[in-house]
């Protein structure tokens, strides 16, 4: 599929007031902003990472090359892991993409549009006026089943940059021409005419929401994922390609070059494209850095333990941005960090997210 991306940024809003962590959950995003992680009242224990893995301590003791210091709340401890133990766990881990947050300006004007052209559901909505933002959850099904999108709407900001580095959403469609059509008769904005990909056989088109996020409508049969793709521009793909394996667990799908349109792109999941969410990995030849501007946020994965997570992530070179842990008053277990192109994520404890939308 061609790729035409603007290369040209426009700088960020840095005087506009963003609500602090809208991670996986709206409770827990509330919780977030009211507690910095030095605030906690008590740090979680030191967790040995041997016990972690399943690893002994005499096998640990032959891997000292593999030791590192690593900084949990308030307390140090030992991170004796190797790297090969910790992608065996992460490999069996049950994995699956939550939902993508993002920020729009108009949040019923948006709603309006994902349900009447897209034909999302809105699953939940929650005001959280305290920390002045709004959050909107919808989709195609339960979000403990579904990919989900979770809008957030900060009071009073109307408008967002969302830079050169996000690419698009995908949804899948039975009808791509008469998606397009509908989108049309209710004033929606199409990029790209219903037609086949450049190349190939597969029936897409392009449209553009009321914020200006991109949707590639995709001509498939039934799917119990619709909303099927996340769409990130990086730097070094083979580089993503590698973490995302290591540390993350998704299988390498699918790799594409196009020479004539100066991309690649690799398809990375938890399952197959045609009944599972995606990320779309695109390089553009010699581009190695993005504006990621302030309106899309992150992805939230969910994880059997939020402690292995981040170890495994730390090994294979990634930023752990909130040490993992439970939330105040909450108890949700999260962990945070950023892929070596600076993209957020957001791991959240199973059991603990489906307990959360119980509430």
């Amino acid at each position: 599929m061609a790729r035409i991306v603007p290369m040209a940024g426009t700088s960020s809003n840095s005087h506009i007031r963003l609500a602090a962590l809208h991670s996986p959950l709206s409770s827990i995003a509330a919780a977030a902003a009211r507690f910095a992680p030095s605030r906690l009242s008590s740090a979680p224990r030191p967790i040995h990472q041997e016990h972690l893995f399943g690893i002994t301590t005499s096998r640990l003791i032959r891997k000292a090359n593999c030791i590192k210091a690593s900084v949990s709340g308030n307390t140090t401890q030992a991170s004796t892991v190797d790297k090969e133990s910790a992608f065996e766990w992460v490999k069996k881990d049950n994995r699956r993409m939550l939902h993508v947050v993002y920020r729009v300006g108009d949040l019923e004007r948006t709603i309006k549009f994902y349900t009447e052209c897209l034909g999302m559901k809105l699953l939940r909505k929650r005001d959280i006026p305290e920390e002045k933002y709004t959050n909107a959850f919808l989709g195609y099904g339960p979000e403990d089943s579904h990919f989900v999108v979770e809008l957030t709407y900060n009071y009073g900001v109307d408008k967002y940059d969302i830079g050169t580095g996000f690419g698009h959403f995908g949804v899948a469609v039975e009808d791509v021409t008469k998606t397009v059509d509908l989108i049309k008769a209710k004033g929606g904005k199409v990029t790209r005419e219903p037609g086949p990909v450049k190349g190939g056989r597969s029936v897409i088109a392009f449209i553009e929401d009321p914020d200006g996020y991109k949707f590639e409508l995709l001509e498939r049969g039934p799917t119990p994922e619709p909303l099927c793709q996340v769409m990130l521009r990086v730097g070094d793909l083979d580089r993503s390609i590698n973490f995302y394996e290591k540390a993350f667990g998704m299988e390498l799908l699918r790799k594409r070059d196009n020479p004539e349109y100066k991309y690649t792109i690799a398809m990375m999941g938890y399952g197959p494209e045609d009944t599972n969410t995606v990320l779309e990995l695109t390089y553009n030849y010699g581009v190695t850095e993005y504006d990621k501007g302030n309106a899309y946020a992150q992805i939230a994965i969910g994880t059997d333990d939020v402690y292995k997570t981040a170890e495994a992530i730390k090994l294979h070179g990634g930023t752990i941005t909130r040490e993992p842990g439970p939330l105040p008053v909450i108890n949700t277990k999260i962990t945070a960090c950023l892929d070596p192109d600076g993209w957020k994520t957001v791991f959240v404890d199973n059991v603990d997210f489906v307990k959360e939308l119980e509430y």
